[in-house]
């Protein structure tokens, strides 16, 4: 046989040797196929899994009961067309926006009018409004956002436990947005304050409010970031959690079921929940809180002045190098600043030995001190440091201080400079109290580029105090080809430092 055909048969004889006990199963099947094998199923892991993730039921049992719904109504009358109606003061609220205070004689229609229940006059409708609060003191106090209870009339406070009360305000702060009710109760379930030190970016939170008027609804997420500083006096805590109208003034939890915060804010397009809410923290809200007991009001300190940011590029102009500090834009005729001798152009850096980062620190340093306190204040002038020393006056109360505080001029940030100035009068720095100053006539070109207009007042240029015109051309004479060119500018009675650079366009 030949060995090619040999290889052939051998091959087909292999396969005719596998093939045969396929085909007698085949021909012979099993009464039944046996089952497949397979790894046995651990019931390890799911409880593994649910250990890994927070369980809030607990929680909620435990801070359930000290969380309350808040109802307020307010009385309209009419001929308010030029009111804002509750709704879009809330909105407008939520998104941070200032929101001015209702007057009482003129508050708007509300788009469904209900009838007022209390006095019987059936023909006066109400504006009605919903919120969330909770328990600070088991005699009744109750904790909530100033926002909520501003302007009502009537508040009302109803309990996990379906008991309601009439609220008494105790006292509100719009500042903050803090307000602490109480009710005729004893005995009341009491939360815990947490210490918002611990807190940390990334941990689990939990929130309990009545979101859209469902009681004591619970939405969870972590804290996204900590002092935002979109609040005024207070920086803000951010998180993911689900917060929505009618959340507003509810606890925000750690997982150890303490509060770290109130519930205030969300940043929205819309107007409902995008994924970022801010909440008030606790320890600022509680020492908020001290003072309505006890008072009904908060007292701050208060310097007298008008702060703005530096930019990196002003700081460097002016020698100061890290852009830190607060400008001084403004300062208030006979006020704690005014006296201390701060001048216009001023760089404060240091508050009672804190150091002063930007604008909103002396703000909040400020309202933080008591009314009456000597503050040592570090500043920079024209190149050098100087200390001062400042007597803090009382901050008006909230209630008169609707209008926003007037902003400082824009830095101009324009590409050279071509002015024409006149030396003041004798009579003129008189009524402007100054020592000197140029006034600009008229701006063409890089001048007007820098932003700069007629009437302006030059004070300084780069840190050298200007009096008279010989001095001012002496000094462009002196800037280095393709140097920038630094002064501090005054528009009306706010200062800022303008830098002119060279070149064309």
């Amino acid at each position: 046989m030949p060995h090619t055909l040999r290889r052939l048969v051998l091959a087909l004889g292999s396969v005719a040797a596998l093939s045969a006990p396929l085909l007698a199963a085949a021909q012979n099947p099993p009464a039944a196929p046996a089952a497949p094998v397979t790894p046995a199923v651990s019931a390890a892991p799911v409880p593994e899994l649910a250990r890994a993730l927070p369980d809030f039921s607990a929680l909620v049992e435990l801070a359930g009961p000290a969380v309350v719904n808040i109802r307020t109504s307010e009385r309209i009358k009419p001929g308010a067309n030029a009111q804002l109606d509750e709704q879009m003061r809330e909105f407008l609220r939520r998104f941070g926006i200032p929101v001015p205070p209702q007057r009482k004689g003129n508050p708007a229609p509300s788009p469904s009018p209900a009838p007022d229940d209390d006095d019987g006059d059936d023909e006066s409708p109400q504006r009605r409004g919903l919120g969330s609060g909770f328990v600070i003191g088991a005699d009744g106090y109750v904790m909530t956002n100033a926002h909520v209870v501003d302007e009502a009339d009537e508040v009302m406070v109803t309990l996990t436990d379906k008991r309601e009360f009439k609220a008494k305000v105790v006292g509100l702060d719009r500042r903050t947005d803090v307000a602490v009710l109480k009710i005729e109760a004893t005995g009341l379930p009491m939360l815990r304050m947490g210490d918002v030190t611990r807190l940390k970016v990334g941990e689990w939170v939990m929130a309990i409010g009545s979101p859209f008027g469902f009681d004591n609804t619970v939405t969870a997420g972590i804290v996204s970031a900590k002092a935002r500083d979109t609040g005024d006096l207070l920086p803000l805590i951010q998180t993911d959690v689900a917060i929505n109208p009618g959340n507003s003034g509810g606890p925000l939890l750690n997982l150890r079921g303490e509060v770290v915060g109130i519930n205030s804010q969300i940043y929205s397009q819309s107007g409902g929940f995008m994924g970022i809410s801010f909440a008030i923290p606790i320890d600022e809200a509680m020492r908020v809180a001290d003072q309505l007991r006890s008072n009904g009001r908060v007292t701050r300190g208060m310097l007298g002045v008008y702060p703005d940011d530096l930019s990196k590029e002003v700081a460097e102009a002016i020698g100061l190098g890290k852009a830190q500090g607060a400008l001084v834009t403004r300062i208030t005729a006979g006020g704690p600043g005014e006296k201390a001798g701060l001048e216009l152009g001023d760089v404060i850096t240091r508050f009672d030995g804190k150091t002063v980062e930007k604008a909103v620190d002396l703000r909040r340093l400020a309202a933080g001190t008591a009314p009456g306190s000597k503050v040592k204040l570090q500043v920079f002038r024209r190149g050098a440091t100087k200390e001062l020393t400042a007597t803090l006056e009382a901050l008006p109360d909230d209630r008169a201080a609707a209008t926003p505080e007037p902003e400082a001029p824009a830095t101009g940030g324009a590409q050279a400079w071509g002015l024409a100035v006149s030396e003041l009068t004798d009579a003129q720095r008189k009524e402007l109290k100054l020592p000197g100053g140029l006034k600009i006539e008229s701006v063409d070109g890089p001048a007007a580029r820098a932003g700069l207009r007629p009437g302006d007042l030059i004070l300084s240029v780069n840190n050298t105090e200007i009096k008279t015109l010989k001095q001012f051309q002496a000094l462009l004479a002196k800037v280095e080809k393709g140097k920038p060119l630094q002064m501090l500018v005054r528009r009306a009675d706010a200062v800022t430092y303008v830098l002119l650079k060279p070149g064309k366009g």
